[in-house]
């Protein structure tokens, strides 16, 4: 498949097919199209996060976490992110580093541990 079929179209009809590859498990396809429109909107977390599972499920993990990361770092309290942070970086066997993300998804989520 040529690589322009990726980028081409307006940015919904783009988000509109990322979001179909990814429904049909075509992980990097949707990263492909991803890709550009993060690029083009990187302010919108939507795109980057959808962006970030589609890395994370096609074992990109370096490529999930920096994803993970520009969220985070914008808004710290996005649950999420700090749960798919967590988790990529448990595949990664970097445990001690994911602990405190799942520890602040676990809290904004509201899962406190019962006494």
């Amino acid at each position: 498949m040529e690589t322009t079929y990726y980028g081409h179209g307006t940015p919904a009809e783009r988000w509109e097919r990322a979001q179909q590859f990814f429904d049909a498990k075509d992980y990097a396809s949707a990263a492909r199209v991803l890709t550009g429109l993060v690029e083009e909107v990187p302010e919108q977390t939507g795109p980057r996060l959808l962006l970030a599972r589609a890395y994370y499920h096609s074992a990109q993990l370096r490529n999930a976490e920096a994803e993970l990361r520009v969220i985070v770092e914008r808004d710290p309290v996005e649950h999420y992110a700090r749960l798919m942070l967590g988790r990529t970086l448990q595949r990664q066997a970097r445990h001690a580093e994911a602990e405190p993300h799942l520890r602040i998804a676990s809290a904004l989520a509201g899962d406190f541990p019962q006494e």
